[in-house]
């Protein structure tokens, strides 16, 4: 299967001297994005989250405050729920550094062009949103879809996490609307490897590594899928 080549080809990435300082840097940016989420929602939580409820032993309790602090005890639970939205933002911020290293030591004739940074950024926003809401959503309906509900997180979280880290790779050499059509017909695969890096996502430890592994895979998967022969295809990014 083609998307289980190309994650493999990643994890093979790993290691190499010209892509693991950048597994350690990523490791270090996805970390700090984490952290920055929980304290946004920490805080969002004191100060949106109004009223308070008496309990029998603990008298009146404000629910601002006491579900700020449950976020950090429930710190492990949140993890599972936001490290999709915190690769989601990674694609945008660091991605375009590890297709440059992979290309690089794979593809020496078919390096690709760097879009624009904030071009990158602006476009993975909307999607570090929609994946965060998959998220929510899918933790709010858990006790409704029961066995149902790791369907559409990995499903939700899978295509757009697939789209969004694939059309990255495919800009670097195709201008948008044909990276588009490429990733539309190919949907399946691309898919496929999303749902494979969002279950990555959901492994402690394993998944402070995962936006550079899916950043790596994303760049062979484009490779594989797109059959270029070289930087002049007849379909060069401009």
């Amino acid at each position: 299967m083609i998307s289980t080549q190309a994650l493999l080809r990643g994890w093979a990435d790993m290691l190499r001297p010209q892509i693991f300082g950048l597994v350690l840097r990523g490791m270090a940016l996805t970390i700090g994005l984490f952290l920055a989420l929980q304290i946004g929602l920490f805080w969002a939580l004191r100060l949106f989250v109004e009223g308070s409820v008496t309990l029998p032993i603990w008298g009146d309790i404000t629910l601002g405050p006491a579900l700020s602090w449950g976020s950090l005890a429930l710190f492990p639970i949140l993890g599972f729920f936001l490290m999709a939205p915190v690769a989601a933002a990674f694609s945008g911020l660091y991605t375009e550094r590890v297709a440059s290293r992979v290309e690089a030591v794979h593809y020496p004739q078919r390096i690709g062009a760097e879009p624009d940074f904030w071009d990158g950024l602006l476009e993975a926003l909307p999607v570090m949103g929609a994946v965060l809401l998959v998220g929510i959503v899918s933790l709010l309906a858990t006790p409704f879809l029961g066995p149902f509900a790791p369907v559409l997180f990995y499903g939700a979280n899978g295509w757009l996490l697939g789209r969004e880290f694939f059309q990255t790779a495919a800009r670097r050499h195709l201008r948008a609307s044909e990276a588009t059509a490429l990733r539309q017909s190919r949907s399946l695969s691309v898919t496929l490897l999303g749902v494979m890096i969002a279950f990555g996502l959901t492994v402690p430890l394993v998944n402070i590594a995962v936006p550079v592994l899916a950043s790596a895979a994303f760049t062979h998967l484009f490779h594989l899928l797109s059959g270029r022969a070289g930087p002049s295809s007849s379909h060069p990014r401009g």
